[in-house]
């Protein structure tokens, strides 16, 4: 890929898309199918995932976007703003749901199964939605910013997105603060996300 920061963003909607997948099908085997993953361990892992997912794009990946990537697509393709207004949405609205979700699934695990189906049905909601969102940058918005930002553009937005920490990446070394969450995920969370769960 030209652009650093262009590689930055497509590297981490992979990872956050199989955390998503590794959740779906978390989801999908409930706790009693997990290999090597008793109840109580299934439940830690879903809460890793999901403060994952509060942690990093949510407080990392989206504003970079919103702050740095979204105004410069906007003065350079007006055409865009529609989309973009959409994907503002999407980030204003991301933080509240991911949070939503880790109360629905406490509501499950300290209140029980009559708790549930509400989590399990946010959740497919929730991944449903993330991903669109990620397909909709990768393929209405990112194509155009190669095409229409300058040079300067991405002197600015390289240097910026290089800067992540993303702690599912494999590329840069982490930082350690996220070491513990790393490890937590990984061996536990299924496939492809993680080693355990088969």
């Amino acid at each position: 890929m030209k652009h650093e920061s262009m590689r930055v963003i497509f590297d981490e909607h992979a990872n956050l898309s199989a955390m998503l997948q590794s959740l779906s099908h978390m989801v999908r085997v409930g706790p009693d199918a997990m290999v090597g993953c008793n109840r109580d361990g299934y439940f830690d892992v879903l809460r890793a995932m999901l403060f994952y997912i509060d942690a990093f794009p949510e407080k990392n990946h989206h504003p970079k976007e919103s702050n740095l990537l979204f105004p410069r697509l906007v003065r350079a393709a007006p055409q865009l703003l529609p989309t973009i207004e959409q994907l503002e949405r999407d980030h204003m609205s991301g933080e509240m749901r991911v949070r939503e979700l880790m109360h629905l699934l406490m509501a499950w695990e300290y209140m029980g199964e009559m708790h549930r189906a509400d989590f399990e049905n946010e959740a497919v909601r929730y991944v449903a939605f993330y991903l669109e969102h990620m397909r909709l940058e990768e393929t209405a918005l990112l194509p155009i910013a190669e095409q229409v930002l300058t040079d300067e553009d991405w002197r600015v937005l390289d240097r910026e997105f290089s800067c992540h920490e993303d702690p599912l990446s494999y590329r840069l070394p982490r930082d350690p603060k996220f070491d513990r969450l790393f490890t937590r995920i990984v061996l536990r969370a299924p496939a492809p996300l993680g080693l355990g769960g088969k």
